[in-house]
């Protein structure tokens, strides 16, 4: 019995720093984070140079905006970043947007 009650108690050993872990807001995200999507998309549309053939998508977790798509260069990626840097409520911003070959 003794060796069961260790066995557990290894196991919730492990398994319990991963809750500590786990973000406070789940998997929906945080109050506001939706908010956040939105307004970083609507000032996204005010830079012409960011809409089709270029594609810059939004996603907002525990107020950390997520960049990712495609642009053509350099600058319209900073542009993008520093657009969504700009929205009230955004903590960090992680550009993962790619160049389109003719950017290079």
């Amino acid at each position: 019995m003794k060796q069961l009650y260790a066995l557990v108690l290894v196991i919730l050993s492990g398994a319990l720093p991963a809750c500590a872990v786990y973000r406070k807001c789940g998997f929906n995200g945080c109050p506001g984070d939706a908010n956040i999507t939105a307004n970083v998309l609507s000032s996204l549309k005010n830079y012409p140079a960011l809409e089709a053939p270029n594609s810059v998508r939004v996603q907002t977790m525990d107020h950390v905006v997520y960049l990712n798509g495609q642009v053509n260069t350099y600058l319209e990626r900073a542009t993008a970043e520093s657009v969504a840097r700009a929205v009230p409520g955004v903590t960090r911003v992680v550009n993962s947007i790619n160049f389109d070959y003719g950017g290079r």
